[in-house]
């Protein structure tokens, strides 16, 4: 649906991005995640046309951006950062009208407008001034034009910002069942976002792409992933420390607080023992000893450890 090969963009001296290359299927929501400054908004108005690459090609469902503008962008829906609005027309008005832009009249325009206010749960304000809308209603309002010719691609930039948490659960949701038969990427520097509609993530820092996989694959990538969890209260730190390094198959322990009768750490395997193993051994020795266990599980790793770990741009 989506193929990217080899984007840069130049303002000036500055490159803003640097050789950026994904792809995105059917089926797919791409997560697009970036400190403030990463190119994650340029990148997505390269995608959508907005703005001309220094270098590099896009194609949308197979047409070459550059050479086809016009067609590519018919299958595309698109919500800016900063999304306009007119504020002297009403909801319906305005979506009516960005139906019209999109080539749909009489009835096709009547049906698709229906739907889109009933998706973006819009219809309360149907007839309403988009000038009197709170901040939500208006971005709903705008995420609502970027569907409204139901698009092959979506293309959202920040599609939450705004939203009380009810509405952030709801679009989150919508965009999680539009990504079963769309294209979608939209970039966000909120992780649970992430976790909660993409099947994919690109992290970029500095106009690279520097992580790309799924949101469980990246967190497998942070640096408490596969280690075991581990609290105990009532017994001197140090011994707590000195027993579990005994256990066979313990690697090191990182401790998180270790001080008089209390220790909390991070417990590694080595290669080729189970994390699960491990606590399994904790849990017999604690028994063993009467210690006090608070705490002892696997971790699984943290998006924004991860996130972290690997981007550098400072604000």
């Amino acid at each position: 649906m989506i193929k990217v090969e080899n984007l840069r963009k130049e303002f000036g001296t500055k490159v803003a991005v640097d050789g950026i290359t994904f792809s995105v299927e059917k089926g797919q929501v791409l997560g697009f995640l970036g400190p403030n400054g990463a190119g994650k908004s340029t990148t997505m108005r390269m995608v959508t046309g907005y703005f001309r690459p220094t270098a590099g090609t896009i194609s949308v469902r197979g047409v070459n951006m550059l050479d086809d503008p016009e067609t590519a962008k018919r299958a595309i829906g698109y919500l800016p950062e900063n999304a306009p609005l007119y504020s002297d027309m009403t909801v319906a008005s305005f979506l009516g009208f960005c139906a019209e832009l999109r080539g749909l009249s009489g009835a096709a325009k009547s049906k698709a407008l229906d739907r889109v206010l009933e998706l973006c749960f819009l219809e309360s304000v149907r007839n309403q001034s988009v000038d009197t809308l709170s901040k939500g209603y208006k971005h709903r309002t705008c995420f609502a034009q970027s569907i409204i010719h139901d698009p092959d691609v979506l293309i959202l930039d920040e599609p939450t910002d705004g939203l009380d948490p009810n509405q952030k659960h709801e679009v989150r949701g919508l965009i999680k069942r539009m990504g079963e038969n769309k294209a979608i990427i939209f970039s966000t520097h909120i992780l649970e976002e992430v976790e909660a509609a993409c099947s994919r993530a690109i992290i970029i820092d500095r106009g690279k792409v520097v992580a790309d996989g799924s949101p469980d694959q990246l967190k497998q990538q942070g640096p408490g992933a596969g280690s075991v969890r581990v609290g105990i209260q009532g017994t001197a730190a140090e011994a707590v420390r000195s027993a579990i390094e005994a256990i066979n198959g313990v690697d090191r322990i990182e401790p998180i607080s270790s001080a008089g009768q209390s220790f909390s750490g991070r417990v590694f395997a080595t290669k080729g023992r189970r994390p699960t193993d491990i606590a399994r051994e904790i849990a017999s020795l604690a028994a063993s000893k009467q210690w006090i266990l608070e705490e002892l599980h696997q971790e699984e790793g943290k998006l924004d450890e991860v996130f972290r770990a690997i981007t550098r741009t400072e604000a």
